[in-house]
């Protein structure tokens, strides 16, 4: 980076630092797409700026949990550590990529082939460090109970978490906020799991991945749950509701386009389906939230016409309550699927498919980042306003 760079991006933390008393990152799930995030993420350090709060579903909590779990100078080469660990097969080594190699110069057929091998590898070999085929099946115990009833072993992850994460580091807030969300299988409940309430360990981190059929439900306190993303695929709305409120930037980074082209063929409609149900309306939450705001920032204003000796009175301690003066900037980035990426790509754990993916969120974080205005604070009138990166 030229010292020029170094300088704007000095100058954009610093600035972000006077103007927001909190800086949130927001992590989707959706599996393999993940490395996105990570790609996000080293924009983020490279630029200074580092969120105090992190929260994430699925794939996104495992991400909060390397960021988290890790300090600054490491957090980057952590994230390569557990994507390089989990993109590998756990039968064969991965074959040496020529340094002549393009890849993108390939017929879109044989990439869109060889996308499709490395997702049937992952279905029947599992991921390296991640997980693998549970042997016998499921429909072959006699004795299966709720944490063995899927097609894969997640105990993997378990020994890759604990290698890449300090989980003393993670359960002192005061380092850094962690939320993670799951499903309580019995209850059919949301809960998040938050380092501020509770210790968190790595069985919450699984917990909010644990998707079934394929992974299985992950016991807690006597309780089994199982992927947030059932529920809501994003913690953008837990983050923007939280109290007390204050003035945040709020990194929201999603791995589904809620928006998509009508399918023309059977697997077009299995991945538009992912798309639609993955997506959890991140913008209708952001619209929604928009409206809210409004309300409680006219709310705060007439609050100021009452007289003091009228203050004491329970509906003004009611209003006061409800009242909203902070200001929210929230910036989103959406992953843009690649042509020959099909409905499996949530488990195509390529290292190709990671590096390409890893590099999208780079770059378009760097986008971001070339936009300083993007993150000026916004005006006590407009308190809500949000930046979309690219739509789609």
């Amino acid at each position: 980076m030229s010292r020029a760079a170094n300088a704007a991006s000095a100058s954009l933390a610093e600035a972000v630092a006077r103007d927001y008393r909190s800086v949130a990152l927001v992590l989707q799930g959706g599996g393999a797409l993940g490395a996105y995030q990570a790609g996000v993420v080293e924009a983020l350090a490279g630029a200074g700026l580092w969120p105090s709060w992190v929260a994430g579903i699925s794939i996104g909590a495992l991400n909060a949990a390397i960021v988290a779990g890790n300090p600054p100078e490491r957090r980057v080469e952590r994230l390569h550590a557990f994507w390089r660990t989990i993109c590998q097969s756990p039968w064969w080594p991965s074959m040496p990529t020529p340094p002549w190699f393009d890849e993108t110069a390939w017929p879109m057929a044989v990439r869109n082939g060889l996308s499709g091998l490395a997702a049937w590898r992952a279905l029947v070999e599992g991921q390296a460090g991640f997980f693998r085929p549970r042997l016998p099946t499921s429909l072959l115990q006699t004795h299966a109970g709720p944490a063995s009833t899927s097609w894969y072993d997640t105990a993997p992850l378990r020994a890759t978490l604990e290698r890449l994460v300090d989980f003393d580091r993670i359960n002192d807030p005061r380092g850094m906020r962690v939320s993670v969300g799951a499903v309580n299988v019995r209850t059919g409940n949301f809960t998040y799991f938050d380092n501020t309430r509770e210790r968190l360990r790595p069985e919450h981190f699984m917990a909010s991945g644990a998707l079934p059929p394929g992974f299985p439900a992950v016991e807690i306190d006597g309780e089994f749950y199982w992927d947030g993303g059932i529920v809501s695929n994003t913690p953008l709305y837990q983050v923007l509701t939280e109290r007390p409120h204050r003035d945040m930037l709020v990194f929201q980074v999603d791995l589904w386009s809620a928006l998509g082209e009508l399918p023309r063929d059977m697997a077009g409609v299995a991945e538009r389906v992912k798309d639609i149900q993955y997506s959890s309306r991140t913008r209708l939450v952001t619209e929604y939230m928009h409206q809210s705001r409004e309300q409680q920032r006219l709310l705060h204003a007439l609050m100021a016409l009452v007289p003091p000796e009228r203050r004491a009175e329970p509906a003004f301690r009611c209003a006061e309550a409800a009242a909203n003066g902070a200001r929210t900037n929230l910036i989103h980035l959406i992953y843009r699927d690649k042509p020959y990426e099909g409905h499996f790509k949530d488990y195509e754990f390529s290292l190709s498919s990671m590096r390409s993916h890893w590099q999208s969120g780079l770059d378009d974080m760097r986008h971001t980042l070339a936009h300083p205005s993007w993150f000026d604070a916004p005006p006590p009138e407009q308190p809500f306003v949000t930046h979309d990166v690219h739509r789609g």
